[in-house]
């Protein structure tokens, strides 16, 4: 049957988390949520405990900036499902910390197809909009656009949320 694996694509607040959610809630058993941010300031702090808090008691919350491989290789299992908020995030702390961008995504997707259980990836569609004005930026949009088509080639599933609904680019609802 192959990995039960969804990328879930969006602009900000689109609805791509809540969405992502729900089809890791659908099939019941544990669920796990990788928490890709860092918390900088108190607006961050005052934000990460309120998603913690919408998601309720029933999520076990790994908070993973950067070894997202390692992470997935940990909690991935079947019957479980597991988020994995936000890619675009984790891009970042990788440009931040000087990692090599092109194997940490390589080892991503070559890990994704074999993972047990349910997967689902948000991210942040960033392609949509004006180039940006500055170098760094510009990677940042490039390192995503290649991460996403990577991913989406290799997932059953890929979704793009605009106001609150899901739209199917590849694959049928899980």
């Amino acid at each position: 049957m192959g990995a039960d694996l969804t990328l879930v694509l969006g602009g900000a607040r689109s609805g791509k988390s809540r969405y992502a959610e729900g089809l890791v809630t659908a099939p019941g058993g544990p669920r796990v949520y990788i928490a890709t941010s860092q918390i900088w300031d108190a607006e961050m702090a005052e934000r990460v405990a309120r998603h913690r808090d919408d998601r309720g008691p029933d999520w076990t919350t790994v908070e993973e900036p950067r070894d997202l491989t390692g992470a997935l290789r940990r909690h991935a299992a079947a019957g479980t499902g597991v988020l994995v908020d936000c890619l675009t995030l984790w891009l970042s702390n990788l440009m931040m910390a000087e990692a090599d961008v092109a194997a940490e995504t390589s080892a991503l997707v070559e890990l994704l197809p074999t993972l047990p259980g349910r997967v689902v990836l948000v991210s942040n569609e960033v392609g949509l909009g004006i180039v940006p004005d500055n170098a760094l930026a510009r990677r940042f949009r490039d390192h995503a656009g290649r991460l996403h088509q990577s991913i989406a080639a290799v997932a059953p599933r890929v979704v793009l949320t605009v106001a609150g609904l899901p739209m199917f680019v590849k694959g049928t609802p899980a």
